[in-house]
């Protein structure tokens, strides 16, 4: 067998890792490898200190931790923008940590789709996550527009991956928004921002993106490519918690623009509690708030964005990419086709995400074997098993045992040992 093939090769590949101490911060089972984080990331110790500290300060500040707090509760979620700002390449003032990722799309497609004359559609893809095709369908209804009619979804070619040229064909004189995953959460394609940003606006159109299986995953440069707007999660790859606080991003030549959901939140600081009734937003991506920051939900992002700063999203990229091409060797070189099992996610470095999307007749049951043998995956139907190797925390050594894993479920048809059928929760 090759040297690169061997495990001994892979335990060096993890001796000359730079960010191998991060995994030290994490909760790491014993006999388990976690490789879900592309669907929820796994607790750091800086996330648990962060929650604790905002328990500690409710409980000895009561309401005076809004503004006594170690982290003034009142300007948390910008602060928590400004610190998340550098993982999307925007200025500061472009980010804030709020809401969810469905209710943040509700509020921006309610502020940018403005339907005029034959500029009345909105166009989407076919392969986007569901939350966010429901989304649309219920803005368009509100405007009484006919999903049917004025939802427009870009076909794949192929099952797995748009292409770029389809979504810009699509772009015609009737299209008012487009909204677009900068990850496809099934293959793990990263869509071109910068081109498909700069083809949105020749055409007079605005754009914003999903950032959900991007974000801490993949740099973005959304100030320097104008993107109108993006909108994301915080519990995958930035490791902020189940159903933690969302974040999203308003490019600073639209402030100043009511958005379409105004709430409290979203006033101006120095004037909030005048409480008067003519909405008056905040100069920045805060105005898009809602409601009170859920302080509980939000506090872990602080001790997790802190592990990113220190880490820094190029050199976490950097070993992502390592670590997926690795992955994608091994499938290549010792799990051959006679196994059944074939790669749906691009190979060009550029074209990836964080998780590789490996494909199988048999998914559904090797996840379960996987878990059967303490290795965490996560079934997407209705054929692929998607690996997450998150450059925080998973190893190379962990990459190497999981492809054995997979030849052996397979060889020794582990895997007829589980019912077909996926979990509620897959």
């Amino acid at each position: 067998m090759r040297e690169e093939l061997t495990l001994e090769y892979a335990k060096q590949l993890d001796a000359g890792d730079e960010l191998k101490a991060f995994r030290e911060r994490f909760y790491l089972q014993p006999g388990t490898i976690y490789l879900d984080g592309n669907s929820l990331g796994l607790m750091s110790k800086d996330a648990e200190q962060a929650a604790l500290q905002v328990l500690n300060d409710w409980k000895t500040l009561g309401i005076e931790g809004w503004m006594d707090a170690e982290q003034p509760w009142f300007y948390l979620a910008e602060e928590l923008g400004r610190m998340q700002a550098e993982l999307v390449g925007a200025k500061p003032e472009e980010v804030v940590v709020t809401g969810s990722t469905t209710i943040n799309l509700h509020n921006l497609v309610a502020t940018f789709f403005a339907p005029q004359g034959r500029r009345n559609k909105i166009l989407a893809d076919e392969l986007n996550f569901p939350s966010d095709i429901y989304a649309l369908q219920s803005q368009l209804l509100l405007k009484g527009l006919d999903p049917a009619e004025h939802l427009v979804q870009v076909k794949s070619r192929d099952g797995r991956m748009i292409d770029e040229a389809d979504i810009i064909a699509a772009m015609t004189d009737e299209i008012a928004l487009v909204v677009l995953p900068a990850v496809l959460y099934r293959s793990g394609q990263l869509l071109d921002i910068e081109k498909l940003t700069a083809a949105a606006h020749e055409r007079g159109i605005l754009i914003g993106f999903d950032c959900c299986h991007s974000i801490g995953a993949v740099p973005h440069q959304f100030s320097r490519h104008v993107v109108d707007f993006a909108f994301w999660c915080n519990y995958k790859y930035v490791n902020g918690g189940p159903g933690s606080a969302a974040g999203l991003y308003v490019n600073e030549r639209h402030f100043g623009k009511r958005p379409g959901l105004t709430g409290w939140f979203g006033y101006r600081k120095d004037k909030q509690f005048d409480m008067v009734h003519e909405f008056e937003g905040a100069p920045s991506a805060g105005a898009w708030q809602i409601g009170t920051t859920h302080l509980l939900s939000t506090a872990p992002i602080l001790g997790s964005l802190r592990i990113f700063h220190e880490a820094g999203i190029e050199r976490l990229r950097a070993k992502s990419l390592r670590q997926t091409e690795y992955f994608m060797q091994l499938v290549d070189e010792l799990l051959p086709a006679s196994l059944g099992f074939a790669l749906g996610n691009p190979r060009a470095a550029d074209r990836r995400g964080g998780h590789i999307s490996l494909e199988h007749p048999e998914a559904v049951r090797i996840c379960k074997a996987l878990k059967a043998r303490g290795i965490v995956p996560d079934f997407r139907a209705p054929n692929v098993v998607r690996l997450a190797p998150v450059a925080l925390y998973n190893t190379f050594e962990e990459i190497w045992q999981t492809v054995q894993a997979l030849k052996e479920i397979i060889e020794n048809k582990e895997y007829e040992k589980f019912e077909l059928g996926r979990n509620v929760v897959a």
